[in-house]
């Protein structure tokens, strides 16, 4: 890797060594176990004890007050595969014209860092209006079981969750959730060569022009309609039978305008198909325009917008905010990078947001 520019200050250029030694550990989902002890070893180094569980880390600042609220700072430690299209190696940190390269530098590693060095910046100082809580967790990218989802519970009563993602540090106040609908049209398998049997994928491409041209009545103000895809259909067993099942699914991105039970409600009572959701855990999510990060975010500038991608904000059923350096059309593409410039303002910025934040 390359020297970092001897301009830039001490906390960015300490979220830069730590960000550079993630990118050359590989950390694919379910495969966190190095990363994550690259992560605690940081820690330690600064004579801190991480809690850990699994690949999961998480610190709680020192002087805790059970009366104050919690703030939970969170990102991830994990990536996807690298793309195909790479021309630089994924798995070295190398720092081009200001721009630090590697998979996951962007998406999350780089606002994991940020995050890391703002809870530094604040995790001693006695007189906080609240508890932090930092975690650094896995299985982010595949929504996994084993992510903060299993964590959650013994991190106590969180009033509001700072993510960590690739926004431009940005305000994501809303974020689309997902549910994704196993559906089954059936009807009465015959010959093809007669005018027998009801055809089922017939009746399936009905109800899917049904739900193609149906809309919701409540509709989202950050994240506009519901937005509901069919991506896989598969009918028939050979050329000469008619079918008497036809299976398709449905990608269904959710809002903050129904839940996601009330969403397959509405679906199941429209189509006159078998309609079977994988599971209603991965919510939307939406923050009151009053709260008081929002606000905060607001005199600093940020830019408030709704998200159509999907993170661990998902998992959380308490006030959550999506914010951080980088830039999601960056995220999963080749050669993927992060600017130095806007690690050490992530970290400025995050520093500033929870400066005299009161919830």
């Amino acid at each position: 890797m390359s020297k970092i520019d001897a301009s830039y200050d001490p906390k960015t250029k300490e979220a830069v060594a730590l960000l550079s030694a993630m990118i050359e550990t590989q950390s694919f989902s379910r495969e966190e176990d190095e990363v994550a002890t690259v992560v605690k070893s940081f820690f330690v180094n600064k004579g801190l004890s991480p809690f850990r569980s699994g690949n999961n880390l998480w610190l709680k600042s020192k002087h805790w007050d059970d009366a104050k609220p919690t703030i939970l700072l969170n990102s991830h430690i994990d990536t996807v595969k690298p793309a195909s299209s790479y021309t630089l190696d994924p798995f070295k940190a190398q720092i081009v014209d200001g721009k630090l390269y590697g998979l996951g530098s962007n998406d999350a590693g780089g606002p994991l860092v940020c995050l890391i060095q703002a809870f530094l910046h604040y995790q001693e100082q006695e007189g906080l209006l609240y508890n932090l809580i930092l975690a650094a967790t896995a299985e982010e990218e595949i929504s996994g079981a084993n992510g903060l989802a299993s964590i959650l519970d013994g991190l106590g009563k969180i009033d509001l969750a700072i993510v960590g993602e690739p926004t431009l540090m940005d305000m994501a106040v809303a974020e689309k959730g997902l549910v994704v609908l196993d559906c089954e049209a059936k009807g009465v398998s015959g010959h093809a060569a007669r005018d027998e049997g009801e055809n089922a994928i017939y009746k399936a491409l009905t109800e899917i022009e049904k739900l193609k041209n149906f809309k919701f009545k409540n509709e989202s103000a950050y994240l506009g309609p519901i937005k509901k895809t069919v991506t896989l259909i598969e009918s028939g067993t050979q050329h000469n039978v008619v079918p008497d099942s036809c299976k398709f699914v449905v990608d269904v991105r959710t809002t903050d305008a129904y839940s996601n039970a009330e969403t397959v409600q509405i679906i199941d009572e429209l189509m006159d198909v078998e309609v079977k959701p994988r599971s209603l855990r991965l919510n939307s999510s939406g923050l009151s325009q009053d709260h008081p990060i929002v606000k905060r975010g607001e005199f600093l500038g940020m830019k408030k917008f709704g998200s159509p991608t999907l993170s661990d904000q998902a998992l959380m059923s308490f006030d959550t905010i999506k914010i951080g350096p980088g830039d999601s059309a960056r995220s999963h593409t080749a050669d993927e990078y992060i600017g130095i410039d806007e690690i050490e303002e992530g970290i400025k910025g995050y520093i500033e947001l929870l400066k005299d934040l009161k919830l």
